[in-house]
């Protein structure tokens, strides 16, 4: 294998020392929305539409913040790797003007198109009735988790993984002790329902943007200024956007072609769109574990990279595939059997309940396929090889899942199987593309040259 000259050898923490702390964030991250479609399902199944329906376009929105938090946790670990602490500083002030830019502008589109976006989506008066001012009020909050996006990011580059998941369990903690006075209404609060809920998602997220200003300056020694929250440094961003853009297209086209999907679903009327709800609230359980390790591979695949140790990073992310592997299908297979169990706390109607088990069932096949994407991109992404991902992958997402969604649910009448049956497929074709570039070795041309770029700069 090709290798640039390697930087002295770092003290690398071991990747499941990263992977518990981010776990932890996203375990809580999920109970909070468990939370939520839990509460409003109790109102009934098409409250329930409407949440999952509004929080499938919140998901779109969030994802533009990671053209700027993936691109600067990669640049940040490739120079730390290298022994560059100014420029990792400069780049992480940098992104606090991006994210203010970026978040204001999301949250004002999403403010005005809320009504266009839900009729593109083909919600039905009652959903849509139910979701307007629930997206209206998430508008606000999107714009503080810009910030929270990038800081956090700015935190586990640094390897500062558990403060960073104390503040996120913190802010996730406020955002359940507000749910239920406000949701259900206590005292002389009356009960707000899903504006409630994203009127507590939105003070919660106020909060820890302020611990994270506090964790800059006493843990990271990062002091920024009213400038770095206004201004826009390009100069110091072009390589942080160079592999953001990429990153953040794939997840954007991937996003879409959901959404592409979840449109097909809405056409079928409220019971399906419920128990699509339903069903991937409790698929997100799976993929919990698999995201956390693909994260903690990112950050230290970047400082290997940085570090000139690319058999290291070879080797970890084959570790990270296996464990990974082992843990998704094992998880998904677990909740599968307890679905008709698990399904009861959403909705008491057997044919929701049969419905969404059957596409449990389906997600234990797309799980091997969805693991090595997300492991692999992430690897791909910290070194450098940020294009390749959504280059290859968009034609199966737009073809696979997108098309594929209409041609199997609408076309061929297989409804709901059909559409999940799209999505497994998709996972396993771009899945099988990653791997192949991985282990090929692809990525080492732009490895290399990433290492070149932070060493030339330290």
């Amino acid at each position: 294998m090709a290798r640039s000259n390697p930087a002295p050898s770092l003290p690398q923490p071991h990747v499941l020392s990263i992977t518990w702390p981010l776990l932890a964030e996203l375990i809580l991250g999920f109970g909070v929305g468990f939370l939520g479609m839990w509460l409003v399902s109790k109102e009934s199944d098409t409250a329930a539409a409407a949440f999952g329906l509004a929080n499938h376009v919140q998901g779109a929105f969030f994802l533009l913040f990671r053209i700027i938090s993936m691109g600067v946790g990669v640049v940040i670990t490739q120079n730390l790797g290298a022994g560059n602490r100014r420029d990792a500083d400069r780049t992480a002030l940098a992104s606090l003007g991006a994210s203010t830019w970026l978040g204001l502008g999301s949250a004002l589109v999403l403010f005005a198109a809320t009504g266009p976006l839900l009729s593109a989506m083909q919600a039905s008066a009652d959903v849509r009735q139910l979701a307007e001012p629930y997206l209206h009020v998430l508008a606000f909050a999107l714009f503080l988790d810009a910030f929270n996006a990038s800081m956090a990011a700015v935190m586990r580059s640094h390897l500062r993984t558990r403060e960073t998941m104390l503040n996120i369990l913190s802010m996730h903690a406020l955002h359940i002790a507000l749910c239920f006075p406000l949701m259900r209404g206590v005292g002389a609060i009356p009960p707000l329902g899903m504006v409630g809920f994203a009127l507590a998602l939105a003070i919660s997220r106020g909060f820890g943007l302020g611990v994270h200003l506090w964790l800059w300056r006493v843990v990271l020694q990062l002091a920024p200024r009213w400038r770095d929250a206004w201004v826009i440094e390009w100069a110091t961003l072009r390589t942080s956007v160079a592999i953001g853009l990429p990153g953040a297209a794939e997840a954007i086209a991937y996003r879409v072609a959901v959404l592409v999907s979840v449109t097909v679903v809405s056409a079928m009327g409220t019971a399906p769109l419920a128990t699509q709800g339903y069903a991937m609230q409790i698929m997100n359980v799976i993929v919990l574990s698999t995201v956390a390790l693909g994260f903690a591979g990112e950050i230290l695949v970047g400082h290997l990279i940085g570090a000139g140790q690319l058999r290291s990073a070879l080797h970890l992310v084959r570790k990270c595939l296996f464990w990974g592997l082992g843990v998704s299908f094992g998880i998904a297979v677990l909740t599968a059997l307890t679905a008709p169990w698990t399904l009861r706390l959403f909705t008491s109607d057997p044919a929701i309940i049969a419905s969404a088990t059957t596409l449990l069932w389906i997600t234990v096949l797309l799980e091997p396929g969805r693991t090595c994407n997300i492991v692999v991109i992430t690897a791909l992404r910290a070194a450098g090889d940020a294009r390749f991902p959504v280059v290859a992958g968009a034609a199966s997402m737009v073809f696979v899942m997108g098309f594929g969604s209409w041609f199997l649910g609408i076309y061929l009448g297989l409804g709901l199987v059909g559409v999940w049956i799209a999505y497994a497929l998709d996972e396993w074709v771009r899945g099988s593309i990653m791997v192949a570039r991985w282990f090929r070795l692809g990525w080492v041309r732009q490895a290399v040259a990433s290492r070149r770029l932070v060493t030339r700069a330290a």
